[in-house]
């Protein structure tokens, strides 16, 4: 092993928002947060999701015939239309181009998607 996941990083104007945003979506605490950089966790001990203030971003567009998809978050739920209403009253909207796909305050792309049989009730 050369190493292990720190946090994922996303860029985004406002990275108290969008940590709260994420916060609310995984059900984890902000651990840290500076005016630049502000991290969601299971504990300040560990990895997760980090968002960094980045005043030009630009938000990824879904689905953009003209580039390869990057990168999005798959998020498992119990129940899509419960989860579904929930995250639009977070703030996420909507996508075109898949079920159940849509973009966080700051344009990133991600999905909900069904739990599977063999995992463990998510609520």
């Amino acid at each position: 092993m050369i190493g292990r996941p720190h946090h994922v990083a996303y860029d985004c104007p406002d990275p108290l928002a969008l940590a709260r945003f994420y916060a609310e979506l995984l059900g984890l605490p902000v651990t840290y947060v500076s005016s630049d950089w502000v991290v969601v966790a299971r504990s300040e001990h560990d990895s997760g999701f980090a968002f960094q203030r980045s005043p030009g971003h630009r938000p990824p567009t879904w689905p953009d015939r003209g580039s390869s998809q990057q990168v999005h978050l798959d998020v498992m739920v119990d129940d899509l239309d419960t989860a579904d209403a929930a995250v639009v009253a977070l703030g996420a909207t909507r996508l075109a181009g898949g079920d159940h796909v849509y973009a966080d305050p700051a344009g990133h792309p991600f999905c909900l998607v069904p739990r599977p049989a063999w995992a463990p009730p998510v609520g």
